[in-house]
Parts: structure tokens; C-alpha cells; sequence
């Protein structure tokens, strides 16, 4: 009798130990990784994209913004996004700007090729409003700029005069610009740097 009330607690415990870890949804690492206690970032050059995928690129070809913008990401949030249509609490993005130089190659004239980082934009993913009064979140998101003169300090002072202009025509999509990252709607692997 004892054997088999073992036997049944042994089998409730596991039942309950999977149900719980079933019931959790994964976390993103965007807050432990990148949003100190008070809200400010922290952030690294080297870092920076350590782990997460490359979403997608654009490139702009002239003006203060010209230059490869490379977009990266956790693969959860792009796993997640491609069955939810929404980005997760926690998602981080990472936006690296790089200069260009244009040249003549074997592969055609006015070639742009990438040469130095200039800066890095970041979102982190705030369902929830978790700093309420901090001027770099608001809108479901934490927004930072990072120099490469100095990638440690956020220099934008307040989201909304130093990096909501530019996404405004996103709104809909929750201030991203999806349409160019091809990976939030085709199932492809995704490679992690």
C-alpha cells in the first residue's frame, strides 16, 4: 500500500512540475540584458549583439542616416512574432548603423560596401509600463541612442523628441517597420552572432 501511495504522489508531483513549467511562457532577456533598475541602459559595443539574429538590413543610400542599417534581435522574439504577429515583453532590438563607401568592383560600379559603426539604436519591449515618468519609455517600448564615440551613454534625453518621429509611420505595427524583415514571415532559421 505504501509502494503504491509513492507511486502516486511520485506521478502528482511530476504532473504538476510539467504543468507549471508548460503554463510559462519563455522570457526575453531584453531587461536583465540591457535596462538597469531605474530604467537607464546599459550597453556595450562588444556586446551588443552577442546572441541575438540578424533580422534584416536596410541601406540608405544618402543624407545623416546613410549607410547599412543592420537589425538584430532574439530569435524568441522572432519565433514568437511569426505566431503571434506581436513582438514579447522583453524583445530587444538592436539597430547598428554602419558608413559605406562606394567603389568599383568585379560585381558592378558604385558598389557600397560597410565600413565603421556610427551608432546603435535600441528598443526593449515594455508590455507592461514598467517606468512610468521615464522619458526614455513610453509607447510600449524603452529607446535608447548610443554613439560610437562613446556606446555607454544613452544620448537621447526623451523618446519622444529624439526617436519617435521616425517611427510614427509604423504605428500600426507597433512602431516597427516590418516589411523589411523578410524572417517575421517565413519560417527560415535564424543565425545568432
Amino acid at each position: 500500500m505504501r509502494k503504491r501511495a509513492s507511486i502516486f504522489a511520485v506521478a502528482a508531483l511530476a504532473a504538476m512540475v510539467l504543468g507549471a513549467s508548460a503554463a510559462r511562457k519563455p522570457t526575453l532577456d531584453g531587461f536583465d540584458r540591457f535596462v538597469l533598475e531605474d530604467g537607464g541602459f546599459r550597453f556595450s559595443a562588444e556586446e551588443a549583439t552577442r546572441g541575438l539574429g540578424h533580422l534584416g538590413s536596410w541601406f540608405v543610400p544618402a543624407g545623416e542616416n546613410a549607410g547599412f542599417h543592420h537589425v538584430y534581435t532574439q530569435p524568441e522574439a522572432i519565433a514568437a512574432y511569426r505566431e503571434t504577429g506581436r513582438f514579447p515583453d522583453g524583445t530587444a532590438l538592436v539597430k547598428e548603423i554602419v558608413s559605406h563607401r562606394r567603389g568599383t568592383y568585379t560585381t558592378g560600379s558604385d558598389v557600397a560596401h560597410a565600413t565603421d559603426t556610427r551608432v546603435w539604436f535600441l528598443m526593449v519591449k515594455d508590455a507592461t509600463g514598467r517606468f512610468e515618468g521615464n522619458p526614455s519609455w513610453g509607447n510600449g517600448w524603452g529607446w535608447a541612442l548610443f554613439e560610437s564615440a562613446d556606446p555607454s551613454t544613452n544620448v537621447a534625453p526623451d523618446f519622444r523628441s529624439a526617436c519617435l518621429a521616425c517611427h510614427v509611420p509604423a504605428v500600426e505595427n507597433d512602431w516597427v517597420y516590418t516589411e523589411g524583415y523578410p524572417l517575421l514571415r517565413r519560417a527560415h532559421p535564424v543565425r545568432t552572432r
